[in-house]
């Protein structure tokens, strides 16, 4: 199991929890897992080209993903972050 943070803006997809469990030997295939469980979660994260999107940060443990297939260890922990922007 692949523990899971989940960044405020997208706790209504989860009913409000900030940490998940979720399977998967990839980020894809975590965010596959976590999609199938709360529906609507993936797209806010990847795009229609299966790319994680411009504002989203993820991170396995300290290492930022910058693709989907990048490999998760079971037992590790998957981080998203939302971008914050503003001026």
């Amino acid at each position: 199991m692949i523990r899971v943070s989940i960044p405020s803006q997208l706790i209504a997809y989860t009913d409000g929890a900030t940490r998940v469990e979720a399977e998967g030997a990839t980020v894809g295939g975590v965010l596959d897992d976590l999609d199938r469980r709360y529906p609507g979660l993936k797209f806010r994260v990847i795009d229609e080209q299966d790319r994680i999107r411009r504002h989203v940060r993820i991170f396995l443990g300290q290492d930022e993903a910058r693709r989907t297939d990048a490999a998760v260890r079971d037992g590790g922990e998957l981080l998203i972050f939302g971008a914050l922007s503003g001026g």
